[in-house]
């Protein structure tokens, strides 16, 4: 109920344009969201970086009809990453395929984003493809492949700890030598597909962790979670895993004391930057997607 009630948050466009104008809406995108343009993420990404956090900068937006639009956004990331090596920033960039057209025109698809992964190549840089929903899981990983085929070390992927294929997706990954960025996942799934219960992908994300660090591959761990966090560290002590060897990751505007202690603690610590005129719909799939996010993110509005 809860979630079908944000979802339907997200299409209204009068709610939309209320929040865009609220006192409290242009709050909410302030501390969640870089802001609207390149620069706005940019100056995020170096106060990030002088915190000794690490950044991966996203444009919001996914399931574009057209490829115009495709292309623009194409360009924007080219874009970021010439900005991202001229200011010599700590920094790669996340994008969604539907963003880049993948349901308008795969094979358009494939040459922007190619072309994204080679540019990152050029100026030794990271590209991260993020995850969707199920329905794109397979094609979303075959891209990957491909990518890290051609560009070895400059594409990596996205595994949702929730779905019941991740632990071989995992394997088969970490085997191939491609970064994984683990993340717990909240699309609405059927039991099938995914765990239901918060328990079960709890205790999957932790055991897929496990697999990682002992990889020897450079992956994120994306968690808010200071109990996973704790026992995943604890964990890596215990098998001599250096912290140099993997990184944590959240979300910008969302626990900054829990990034700074980490950092402080000896642990990399990469945030993720979103920016753009989507952050409206991109925080309502946040709350559509587990409802729980509600009353965090509203603790999170007053806490640094």
């Amino acid at each position: 109920m809860f979630r079908q009630f944000f979802i339907a948050l997200s299409k209204s466009r009068s709610l939309r344009k209320f929040a865009e104008s609220s006192p409290i809406g242009q709050k909410m995108s302030r501390r969640f969201v870089a802001g609207l343009t390149v620069e706005d993420a940019l100056v995020a990404a170096k106060a990030m970086n002088d915190l000794g956090i690490s950044v991966s900068v996203d444009n919001l937006g996914e399931f574009v009809t057209n490829a115009e639009e495709s292309k623009e956004s194409a360009a924007l990331y080219h874009r970021i990453l010439d900005e991202i090596t001229a200011r010599k920033l700590d920094a790669n960039v996340s994008l969604k395929l539907t963003h880049m057209g993948l349901d308008v025109d795969e094979s358009m698809c494939r040459e922007l984003v190619c072309g994204l992964v080679r540019h990152a190549a050029q100026v030794n840089n990271f590209v991260r493809v993020d995850m969707e929903n199920s329905p794109y899981t397979q094609k979303t990983l075959d891209f990957v492949y491909h990518l890290y085929r051609e560009y070895p070390g400059h594409a990596g992927a996205v595994i949702q700890s929730y779905m019941r294929r991740a632990e071989q997706d995992v394997r088969d990954l970490c085997a191939a030598g491609i970064r994984i960025r683990l993340c717990k996942g909240a699309y609405r799934e059927p039991p099938e597909v995914a765990f239901q219960k918060k328990s079960e992908v709890d205790e999957n994300y932790v055991k897929l962790a496990k697999i990682m660090l002992k990889s020897g591959v450079y992956h994120g761990l994306a968690t808010h979670d200071e109990r996973i966090i704790r026992e995943l560290i604890a964990y890596a002590k215990a098998e001599n895993i250096s912290p140099d060897s993997f990184e944590f990751q959240m979300l910008h505007g969302v626990r900054r004391d829990l990034q700074v202690g980490l950092v402080k603690q000896g642990w990399r610590m990469r945030v993720y930057i979103p920016f753009g005129t989507e952050w409206y719909p991109y925080l309502m799939r946040r709350l559509a997607e587990r409802p729980a996010n509600a009353l965090f993110i509203a603790k999170n509005l007053f806490r640094q």
